[in-house]
């Protein structure tokens, strides 16, 4: 390990939880971010895009559907712009509108950062693990232990990319492990895709409703411990 580098980043982050008065889809959650777009117009942040593209590497707002409850993560920059959100009493998602039973905040500090145990995981929402390259790479594996493999270096991949977008630099090595993967299809921007659900093992700290991997704003990708 790198002693000149921080093991670990504290991260001020914001969680609102949304119930509405019926359950919220995961597809339903697509819509979430305009929906939030329109109530802090103007703030660059909600969509992480300016005229130049993209603001972040990864993402300081993340939206998220979570047993059927809505959920966005503002973490950094993003916690301070959810402190200025106002009270919501409908979510409008599309053509879509669903009334607001329950909104609760929770603020906190969360870690990241090389852990003295190995942490294990599973991904509550599909995880969009390959780009156009890499998913070429994982047909031609041709077996699964191959597939395996490269999946376990995508979610090193992922972490690190999720640390150095947040100004972090991993100090040592990564150690990740699936245990088992599935996949699923599903789609972004009305294309197919696919996806994973997984639980890995990993020797790094990522906070609850996280995401990794491609699209986290949209909720892909979501990470929750195992208990």
């Amino acid at each position: 390990m790198n002693r000149g580098l921080k093991r670990i980043e504290y991260i001020p982050t914001i969680e609102i939880s949304i119930k509405t008065s019926r359950p919220l889809t995961f597809e339903q959650g697509r819509g979430l971010r305009g929906c939030i777009a329109n109530i802090l117009r103007g703030n660059v942040l909600v969509h992480n895009h300016n005229d130049s593209g993209l603001i972040y590497s990864y993402p300081r707002i993340q939206y998220k559907v979570i047993d059927g409850e809505a959920k966005i993560i503002g973490l950094a920059e993003g916690a301070e712009l959810l402190k200025e959100m106002p009270s919501i009493g409908i979510l409008s998602l599309g053509k879509q509108e669903m009334l607001v039973d329950k909104i609760e905040l929770q603020e906190r500090i969360e870690i990241i950062g090389i852990s003295h145990s190995v942490e294990k995981y599973h991904f509550l929402t599909p995880w969009l693990a390959l780009n156009e390259k890499n998913y070429q790479q994982y047909l031609r594996c041709g077996n699964n232990y191959k597939r395996k493999q490269l999946l376990e270096k995508v979610i090193i991949g992922n972490i690190i990319s999720m640390a150095k977008g947040l100004n972090f630099t991993v100090p040592g090595p990564l150690y990740g492990k699936l245990e088992n993967y599935q996949e699923i299809e599903t789609s972004l921007k009305g294309m197919p895709m696919l996806g994973f659900y997984s639980i890995f093992s990993v020797n790094f700290q990522i906070p609850e409703y996280w995401g990794i991997g491609k699209s986290v704003s949209r909720g892909f990708g979501t990470i929750s411990k195992v208990k």
